[in-house]
């Protein structure tokens, strides 16, 4: 049994939740707030004890997940039906009840007396309410020096309950989303693992595939030779798959180097652009090259990799885009960085794609309704090779008009590690 204590002036009460109100703003320690919210309870409506019910979806009923200390643990398993209790009524209605004599309520549900040798003599209730949606109770019991609950008790619950169903809800979407953080962290480890072993364990035997495709073009006769082409190409489009698997390894786990030389961005574009010349032709798409003289736009970075988020980029705007359209390449000096945009005329991204589109394995096209092939770890890469020097790459998209694609990259290595560590603690 609770000591007995003066109860507390009107101005001590308003004081008191004050109080509460900083600690409730301030703490997302769910077990933490329930105590307090408790102990307050107890000692605004000057009453024995208190408890908090919350409401569980699974059984359709409330579970005691705060009581009094020296109650222990022996309601903790207890589960509050709602057409049964005093609880479940204020719950249920979602208003306060005030039980001034509980000997013959029915609404008092006797079997938790019972577990604790208890006796309830009377109860305030009062539900915790977000979004004029219930999600439990709070109670008190037992009105000291056989007492009646006054409307002043019963407007103190009520705001103390006001506040603590705010930051109940806080500390458990807090918590949900902690719980929804590290599975994510789990998947992602997942995945890394899975891309870093496939890309390793593919390259054996495609080896293989490769050697013996080339010897077989040499000693077949030649009315097999369009079959044996058949598996080079389709063995180099998996060395080209297995290729960007290793890239987005390397890049994870920190294996990456960039190796930095100088040399003209104007003729990286324009060699990336005769690169995919031939399957322009194929598809009737122009490339336009908008770019400096030969030999403009230098820059300090490792090319090769430059090259191949490039690439990656002017085959994604060739593969989305339809015949007789066009992709183009822009390049241009900004203030001590280099600016290189790829943009096409073609299907366009939905807008709520836009933000995505450099996830690993994300594709705008559902896996069955896509025309277009690939992994979805092109535009990943080349954002992976950006970042790498210190630069930062987008996309902008319309519907049906077209996208443009953009990367800025700084000029000199000095720039690029002061923009990396920026773009690290971004």
């Amino acid at each position: 049994m609770a000591k007995k204590k003066a109860p507390l002036s009107r101005t001590e009460r308003l004081r008191r939740l004050l109080e509460i109100s900083r600690i409730l703003s301030s703490t997302l320690e769910l077990p933490l707030l329930l105590q307090a919210i408790v102990e307050l309870a107890t000692e605004l409506t000057n009453s024995e004890a208190a408890s908090i019910l919350l409401y569980e979806r699974d059984s359709g009923q409330l579970r005691f997940a705060v009581t009094p200390l020296h109650q222990g643990d022996s309601l903790d398993q207890l589960n509050v039906p709602l057409d049964e209790s005093a609880a479940g009524w204020a719950f249920t209605n979602r208003r306060p009840l005030v039980i001034q004599d509980a000997a013959d309520d029915p609404r008092v549900f006797r079997k938790v007396d019972q577990t604790i040798d208890f006796e309830t003599r009377s109860l305030l209730a009062v539900p915790l309410m977000i979004k004029k949606e219930p999600i439990g109770v709070v109670e008190a019991v037992n009105k000291l020096e056989q007492g009646h609950y006054t409307e002043d008790d019963l407007e103190f619950l009520e705001t103390l309950a006001a506040q603590a169903a705010i930051a109940i809800e806080n500390a458990r979407l807090l918590r949900e989303l902690q719980t929804a953080n590290i599975e994510l962290e789990r998947l992602d480890r997942m995945k890394s693992d899975f891309v870093a072993i496939t890309s390793h364990e593919l390259r054996t035997p495609l080896g293989l595939i490769l050697g013996h495709a080339t010897y077989l073009t040499e000693i077949v006769p030649k009315e097999y030779t369009e079959q044996v082409e058949a598996i080079t190409r389709s063995a180099m489009r998996l060395k080209t798959i297995i290729e960007d698997l290793s890239s987005i390894a390397h890049k994870e786990q920190g294996e990456a180097r960039i190796r930095r030389t100088f040399f003209s961005m104007s003729d990286l574009a324009q060699e990336v652009l005769e690169r995919f010349s031939t399957l322009a032709s194929e598809k009737s798409i122009k490339l336009l090259p908008e770019l400096p003289r030969k030999g403009s736009l230098k820059v300090e970075a490792d090319r090769e990799k430059l090259k191949v988020a490039l690439s990656h980029l002017v085959r994604n705007a060739l593969t989305f885009t339809d015949p007789d359209g066009t992709v183009s390449i822009q390049a241009e000096k900004q203030n001590g960085y280099v600016k290189v945009t790829v943009s096409d005329s073609g299907i366009g991204i939905p807008e709520d794609d836009v933000a995505r589109v450099f996830e690993r394995f994300f594709q705008v096209e559902t896996h069955l309704t896509r025309k277009h092939g690939g992994m979805g770890l092109g535009l990943s890469i080349a954002k992976a090779m950006i970042e790498l020097h210190g630069g930062q790459i987008w996309c902008e998209s319309e519907e049906g008009a077209g996208s443009k694609f953009a990367f800025i990259i700084p000029e000199r290595a000095r720039q690029a590690e002061a923009a990396a560590r920026v773009f690290k603690t971004s």
